[in-house]
């Protein structure tokens, strides 16, 4: 399987490239995203693959030997790509769109589990050593401004709960994992690092501005919608918090 993308798209794909498991299993995908994948016999970086050289007419025969080993090769990279698809003809590739259209209406989990015939209702899942949970978790953060709830509100909020700020330098992102694996709550904007925090099992408070929540809010999380985001108070995120706690 080759998924690329950034680390929410990879993170809500996770029940559909599980389901796709054989008796061995190699999933490529970005690099940062490697240590998210747990389930499979080996993951590679995709920058490390040379795939990129298929699409140009330069892969080394043995790139084009090892994609031909494989029985089945089900790939969201290159399908928006004609020049990659002409590449690749005569290995084993199915190609799937990489990111749900604008007029869809199923969660983005779903969206996924169909393209491979899988029933809906999947939960992402990255599983970590058991943590017992001991800490609030908050992450200010995300791929876009306009998805940001204002940073002086999560201080805010840090000013009423003893949280931890989640953005300090971690080796990897499956070092991330782990450490938000022991949160009792999280809260964050509408990003990688939210869908991270519940795919580990953290009780969530996500934060949603511009973004439709039925496609792409965690499962399971407590969504708080505003948009713009100052719409969204402190005492609101407050009481969410509480709420979870209790």
């Amino acid at each position: 399987m080759i998924r690329p993308g950034a680390i929410g798209d990879v993170v809500v794909s996770l029940p559909a490239l599980e389901f796709l498991r054989a008796d061995y299993t190699e999933v490529w995908t970005p690099s940062a995203t490697v240590p998210l994948v747990r389930f499979a016999d080996r993951v590679r970086a995709i920058s490390s693959t040379g795939l990129d050289l298929l699409e140009i007419g330069r892969a080394p025969d043995s790139l084009v030997s090892t994609l031909a080993g494989f029985d089945d090769i089900v790939s969201w990279y290159g399908a928006a790509s004609p020049e990659f698809k002409a590449s690749a003809k005569g290995l084993p590739f199915r190609f799937f769109p990489a990111l749900p259209g604008e007029q869809t209406q199923i969660h983005a989990v779903d969206f996924y589990l169909a393209q491979v015939g899988a029933p809906p209702g999947g939960i992402p899942r990255v599983e970590c050593p058991r943590a017992e949970r001991t800490r609030l978790a908050l992450h200010p953060f995300s791929g876009s401004a306009k998805k940001n709830w204002p940073l002086e509100c999560f201080q805010a909020l840090a000013a009423r709960e003893p949280f931890e700020w989640c953005h300090e330098r971690f080796e990897d992102l499956g070092a991330l994992a782990d450490w938000l694996a022991g949160a009792r709550v999280f809260v964050g904007n509408d990003s990688g690092i939210t869908h991270l925090a519940a795919a580990v099992g953290a009780p969530v408070v996500a934060l949603f501005g511009p973004t439709d929540p039925r496609v792409w809010a965690p499962p399971g999380a407590k969504v708080i919608r505003g948009n713009p985001m100052t719409a969204i108070t402190v005492d609101v995120v407050h009481r969410a918090v509480i709420d979870l706690l209790r």
